[in-house]
């Protein structure tokens, strides 16, 4: 299976202007590969003209990096060292030497000066790049704002080479999902949509496969005896390498793919059983497959196992807390309000890797209801994931296109609870911040739909990054109560 998280391959160019020492930006850069340590390429080429940087460009390119840091050594020439930049297919991140490791006289290299007219140069010639909060410092401190720059430029790449395949529309009520794929184009994704026919025609004919016993063994493996249906398991691997086929044969000329898919209401009648476990478990190998043929979903999926390099989920904000739950296991040993928390679920799509002991395959009740008869025994609606969400930090997000075609995001830091739900899906306990104020003047008030990726950590100085990078103009966040929304009234 092709690796569907990109390696990251991290070069360094010094640049130095030309009426100040070149020893000087080449000390320093040598100093931050010392204290960088393995994985970082010093490209030998310092870039005093257009010239020098044709070839340092060439020359990091040669040496396969996908990312650059531009280090700003001394002052550093404006327009050489933005054209970096332009000529280099890649984030470039762009940092600059703080003062005292030399005399002040011969010794200055006045890089901080010399930051304001790159970030000027960049701007008037509509480049992109990523410049840290403060990004002037000691090779130590620039060591590791480099450190810091990995998993975004990681993301980065990701979504440059990211195709969104999808198979059928959106479920009828859940329009939610539908959003213009214009914005897609404009930060680099491609995306392929197909229907649900082209989907049942390839799993049909993977009847058979040779490789399915091997796919069931490892499924009993993950499970454990006594939590999956032995009975389904051949169907749900028949499917799970229909996925992987279609992924590896359509992704074309991009690297990495995303699953947006329509699961319910038809799917299980023709498929014969519901897709969640098979969905978790292509998570859990960074190939998120979103619900509901969510695009953007899966887009924000992706973003977040590119920064993490771990399992994601989407889930519904689905259902408040109880009173009588949150009085009995979160007051008193939590320190949220009631409307702080939430519960967030989905039928069953969260890697397994990311759920309690008590997780098992099992049906989905809803769709158990709906779609076989009543008092029978559950056949068709089976194959969800079942149980709490772990405990864990997490990150709630999401990237989204709105109905005039704006992109914007939010961003909230929060934690699963380690509270017994009570209730059935996958399902955890989730506490934010004055989530209750998020709730209203983000999520409700900028017409957010109802899914919500979730990265198992505290990620968001990681997505703050990489939106901007991606030119999103608003990205949002749970504000504390010192910090009012504009549309929060202030008598109330």
């Amino acid at each position: 299976m092709f690796q569907n998280i990109p390696e990251v391959k991290l070069g360094i160019i010094a640049v130095s202007r030309d009426c100040f020492p070149i020893t000087l930006s080449e000390m320093r850069r040598s100093a931050i590969v010392k204290a960088y340590g393995d994985g970082l390429y010093e490209c030998p080429i310092t870039v005093e003209n257009e010239i020098d940087m044709l070839k340092a460009v060439a020359d990091v390119k040669a040496a396969e990096c996908n990312a650059l840091v531009v280090f700003l050594g001394n002052f550093g020439p404006e327009t050489p060292e933005t054209l970096i930049a332009k000529n280099f297919d890649g984030p470039c991140m762009f940092v600059a030497a703080a003062e005292g490791d030399g005399d002040m006289i011969n010794g200055r290299g006045d890089a901080y000066c010399g930051m304001l007219n790159c970030s000027y140069n960049l701007g008037m010639r509509h480049l992109n790049g990523y410049i840290p909060e403060y990004p002037v410092g000691t090779a130590e401190e620039v060591a590791k704002m480099i450190a810091d720059f990995i998993p975004v430029a990681r993301a980065i790449i990701g979504v440059k080479n990211l195709k969104i395949i999808t198979f059928g529309a959106r479920p009828q009520d859940f329009f939610a999902c539908n959003a213009p794929i214009k914005g897609l184009y404009e930060i680099g994704v491609e995306i392929e949509e197909n229907s649900e026919l082209d989907l049942l025609v390839s799993y049909k004919a993977h009847a058979g496969d040779p490789r399915i016993p091997a796919i069931c063994e490892d499924m009993a493996k993950e499970m454990g005896e006594g939590a999956y249906y032995p009975d389904l398991n051949e169907r749900m691997a028949q499917f799970e390498l229909t996925l992987l086929d279609w992924a590896e044969q359509h992704k074309g000329s991009r690297k990495y793919v995303a699953f947006a898919n329509k699961c319910w209401p038809a799917f299980p009648s023709q498929f014969g059983f519901e897709p969640c476990y098979v969905n978790s478990r292509l998570a859990s190998r960074g190939i998120p497959v979103a619900c509901e043929v969510d695009i953007y979903g899966a887009l924000s999926e992706f973003i977040g196992a590119c920064v993490t390099k771990d399992a994601v989920t989407l889930l519904d904000i689905n259902n408040s807390v109880p009173q009588y739950i949150y009085d009995e296991d979160i007051k008193g040993k939590y320190d949220y309000t009631l409307t702080d928390t939430f519960m967030g679920f989905h039928c069953g799509n969260t890697p397994e890797c990311k759920m309690c002991d008590n997780r098992a395959v099992k049906y989905q009740l809803i769709q158990h209801r709906v779609l076989e008869p009543a008092g029978s025994e559950p056949d068709i609606s089976r194959g969800t994931l079942e149980g709490d969400i772990a405990a864990s930090p997490i990150t709630f997000y999401r990237l989204q296109c709105d109905s005039e075609g704006n992109l914007r995001s939010y961003i909230a830091e929060g934690e699963v609870l380690d509270v017994a739900t009570r209730s059935f899906g996958g399902i955890g306990i989730f506490a934010i911040k004055e989530m209750g104020r998020f709730y209203r003047h983000v999520l409700v008030q900028k017409r957010y739909p109802h899914h919500g990726a979730v990265a198992f950590d505290h990620v968001g100085k990681y997505l703050f990054e990489i939106f901007k990078f991606l030119g999103i103009k608003d990205i949002a966040y749970n504000q504390p109560k010192s910090l009012p929304y504009p549309t929060e009234n202030p008598f109330a």
